[in-house]
């Protein structure tokens, strides 16, 4: 599978920030960066009486809560698994409704939105003028059709500075062909104001005809989905398919979803414009922009997350009151690329050189920048790599050249900038590694009796890595070599974290199996962090 032959031509001759400057019309119809306005969206409306079968079969989502404003999210694919989801390349009117209630009885909005072809027929609909600290309710009409109803909810005021406690759900890695994704089934029934998604939605990997090992025996998958993630059409294919799975819809019409990506949205452990097997950054660009694209189709984002190209600023801030403070980060777009040729290795003159840097110097800025400001009680970082230092349970003094362990400087930048805005209650949320930890960051991770600067909560994957165990083979190794360590989980699920005005709280939940579905939810262990005393204690 390749990039169409216009593109691939088109490739050739950009600079690295010139990609829409070519004039190519392939290369303008595939990465239009505004809302349609010549081309196939001057096409007649598709009347949507034509529209003879389900387009919600992709469910609804919202996201990235604020105080006075929700994101409310579709995309209509009454065949999903077909290029183009089952739709002509025309444009669909969508109407949408929020209510304050199930049944729709208090409507307090409602409005009409153009599902673009261009945009794959999905639909963004940020609601503004609403009330602060309210759940609301929501729906999209296309044609005779009415889609499920989903529950979304604002934040508090920004000033609000006595607010209930926030309960947030951290999820990451979800390999469709590792398993079911039982978890998200526990999610959607589970009581969280919010739903962190920290990378990893979807894997570029082929998946066969039996779903890999979900080993279907009541259905046979396209073999479209059976080869490596390319091109844009091959993007929005496989989210169609994680989409269409019933208990990743049960989970985003439930909670509102803050997201952002790690590397298999777009390809393993790419860095920046340099990708896994070293392509050509003309070509990898290409696809990337491919990616950044349909993730922005498939996920409840605002306009100001839309892809330039092959370009997006996905590290966003929000508050909830003056209990916390989100900075959502980007850890693989701006990253220099991992020294020593990646993997475990031991540390290097590369890997500790001033240089190195994880989020970008820009969004390392950003972020302590952001601290600063801050009035929260609490700063939460929610973003995709191992922060702490995880020291080899094999004894070596290697390390992972792709988490902050291979950007030393980089992560010691970042720590002195909390030292220097005085951040009290720092927690970091990961995810990337198909296992949960709970770990105190410290300020020097040499010595076990140097300041704890804040927690780290590391989700585990909700199917890669299939089954997994409670006690894998290295887990006595691995807590005896990082005392900051304090929990150590390889089996699938998630974590939540309840954040109040006295302490933080971290459930980490965790399901039997993912190969067979149905498998129940227990929580594996508690761990609790004091305000203005951080360090994590069994609950």
């Amino acid at each position: 599978m390749s990039h169409a032959p216009e593109l691939r031509a088109a490739a050739q001759h950009l600079g690295r920030r010139r990609f829409l400057t070519v004039t190519g019309a392939a290369a303008a119809l595939a990465f239009a960066t505004n809302l349609p306005t010549a081309g196939t969206a001057a096409a007649a409306e598709l009347d949507g009486a034509k529209i003879t079968s389900d387009p919600f079969t992709l469910g609804v989502g919202s996201g990235d809560p604020l105080p006075d404003s929700v994101l409310l999210w579709t995309r209509l694919a009454p065949a999903p698994y077909d290029v183009g989801g089952g739709l002509p390349a025309q444009r669909v009117e969508v109407s949408w409704e929020l209510a304050l209630d199930e049944r729709f009885k208090r409507i307090v909005r409602r409005g009409h939105a153009t599902a673009h072809p261009e945009f794959n027929h999905s639909v963004h609909v940020e609601v503004s003028h609403l009330d602060a600290g309210r759940v609301y309710y929501y729906r999209f009409r296309a044609g005779s059709w009415v889609s499920g109803t989903g529950r979304t909810r604002t934040a508090p005021a920004a000033s609000a500075r006595h607010v209930p406690a926030l309960t947030l759900a951290a999820v990451s890695c979800q390999a469709y062909h590792d398993g079911y994704f039982t978890a998200y089934k526990h999610l959607a029934e589970d009581d969280v104001d919010v739903v962190f998604h920290l990378g990893d939605y979807l894997y570029e990997y082929a998946v066969t005809s039996v779903g890999g090992a979900r080993k279907y025996t009541d259905r046979v998958l396209p073999d479209v989905f059976n080869r490596e993630t390319v091109t844009l059409d091959d993007y929005r294919l496989r989210y169609a398919l994680y989409k269409s799975d019933p208990d990743l819809i049960a989970a985003h019409a439930a909670h509102p979803f803050v997201v952002t990506w790690d590397d298999h949205e777009t390809e393993n452990n790419y860095a920046d414009d340099t990708s896994e097997n070293d392509d050509p950054p003309a070509e990898f660009l290409l696809r990337r922009a491919s990616a950044y694209r349909a993730y922005w189709e498939n996920q409840p984002l605002r306009r100001p997350q839309l892809p330039h190209g092959p370009d997006a600023q996905l590290y966003r801030r929000l508050q909830w009151g003056r209990l916390a403070q989100f900075d959502i980060l980007d850890t693989r777009q701006y990253r220099t690329n991992q020294a020593n040729g990646d993997g475990w290795k031991s540390p290097t003159p590369e890997s500790e050189a001033a240089s190195q840097t994880l989020p970008g110097a820009t969004q390392e800025r950003w972020l302590i920048d952001g601290w600063r400001r801050s009035k929260a009680l609490w700063n939460v970082v929610p973003q995709q790599v191992t922060f702490g230092r995880r020291n080899n349970p094999d004894g070596t003094d290697t390390l992972s050249m792709d988490s902050w362990d291979g950007y030393p400087a980089s992560r010691e930048r970042v720590l002195q900038g909390a030292r220097s805005a005085r951040v009290e209650n720092l927690m970091v949320l990961t995810g990337d590694v198909h296992v949960s930890y709970a770990m105190d960051i410290k300020q020097n991770f040499d010595d076990p009796n140097s300041a704890t600067l804040g927690t780290e909560i590391v989700t585990t994957s909700i199917t890669s890595g299939k089954d997994g165990s409670a006690k894998p083979s290295n887990w006595a190794a691995y807590l005896s070599r990082n005392p900051h360590m304090k929990h150590y989980n390889g089996q699938r699920g998630y974590v939540t974290v309840e954040l109040g005005d006295r302490e933080a709280r971290a459930d980490f939940k965790t399901v039997s199996a993912v190969t067979t579905p149905g498998a129940p939810l227990t929580t594996a262990a508690s761990f609790v962090t004091a305000v203005g005393d951080q360090g994590l204690r069994p609950a």
